[in-house]
């Protein structure tokens, strides 16, 4: 038996497959490029081995078949399959890290990675111990149809993870908005929810078959940068370019907003009552929005009372007055009772 041709390549194969096993321990996690040249010299030197001794890894062993040889035969064959899908999952892992993608694609790196596995266990089962793939197969479907009618919501999640993943709606990081008003930043995405940071520093957690169905806004594409559009209504008592250069200085003392794109003063109405103006302004981030909007307001109301301006009572709130009860009321003030056109 140890004077076999094939016999010396096997325990050669063996001991390489077990040395690159511990020396990938030894390197640890947080080194992957590391990982992936031991992976590549020990996967080269095992398939070297294979080639010169004309050892098929894809073919059950014809010529050990029992004993401690057979043994080895089968070891040998199993370690290469398995340093074969370590060497393809560190290629996975670089691919996404040079990409900048190694939070975001943290979905679609777990299926390739499931998918080669899945791979090299069939290739195991098939060609190192000649079982019938075929029907392995087969009695699998059926299994996984069992599994997938009792966890139908289980997987809608999963399948709505992977189908918002590749269509890249947002990222870790990314403040989104959706279409029922809830708003927070992504903290985390896995199998079957997405998680949402919002403004009161809560975490909501959605599963994402919900999340698929629901329009999404990105607040932070294509930047941080938010803009706001805050509505004033000031009493028509002054010119309406007078009451536009108070809104611009308003805009302009503000230390809290974004100044490029220059902040834009748009004069919506005007009636009897009001002139409606609209402040229009960005700022950094959707964090920022609320001090942004309460500095604004703060530098309005003193602008105002130092030009003579005065607040215009909000629309909802003026009153429809008959002609016979405003005569019959004469003192009522006018201001508050008026008619509003349709």
């Amino acid at each position: 038996m140890f004077g076999d041709d094939n016999f010396l390549p096997l325990v050669l194969i063996n001991i390489l497959g077990i040395a690159g096993i511990v020396v990938w321990h030894i390197q640890g996690g947080n080194r992957p490029t590391g990982r992936l040249i031991v992976q590549i010299l020990f996967f080269t030197g095992m398939s070297f081995v294979l080639f010169t001794a004309r050892i098929a890894p894809h073919r059950p062993d014809g010529i050990f078949t029992q004993g401690f040889a057979a043994l080895l035969s089968k070891s040998a064959r199993i370690l290469w399959w398995t340093h074969l899908a370590w060497t393809i999952i560190g290629f996975v892992h670089i691919y996404v890290r040079l990409n900048h993608k190694s939070r975001n694609a943290h979905l679609i790196q777990d299926i390739a990675i499931a998918v080669i596995y899945l791979g090299v266990a069939l290739s195991v089962i098939g060609f190192v111990f000649g079982m019938p793939i075929g029907t392995l197969v087969a009695t699998s479907g059926v299994i996984a149809i069992i599994f997938g009618l009792a966890l139908q919501n289980t997987l809608g999640d999963v399948f709505s993870g992977i189908a918002l993943t590749l269509g890249r709606a947002y990222a870790i990081g990314d403040w989104v908005e959706l279409s029922d008003g809830t708003e927070g930043r992504v903290v985390e995405t896995n199998w079957r929810s997405t998680n949402l940071l919002t403004a009161t520093y809560n975490v909501v957690v959605l599963p994402n078959s919900i999340l698929a169905k629901q329009g999404v806004t990105n607040l932070s594409r294509p930047d941080e940068t938010h803009q706001i559009a805050l509505r004033v209504r000031i009493a028509a008592t002054q010119r309406p370019r007078l009451v536009e250069e108070v809104m611009r200085s308003v805009l302009q003392a503000s230390v809290r907003i974004v100044k490029n794109p220059p902040p834009v003063v748009a004069i919506k109405a005007i009636d009897a009552i009001a002139i409606e103006v609209e402040l229009q302004f960005r700022v950094d981030s959707v964090a920022t929005r609320t001090s942004a909007k309460n500095e604004i307001v703060d530098l309005l109301h003193d602008r105002c009372r130092a030009s003579g301006l005065s607040l215009a009572m909000p629309a909802e709130s003026l009153v429809f007055v008959p002609t016979s009860a405003a005569n019959e009321y004469p003192d009522v003030n006018n201001e508050a009772l008026s008619s509003r056109s349709v």
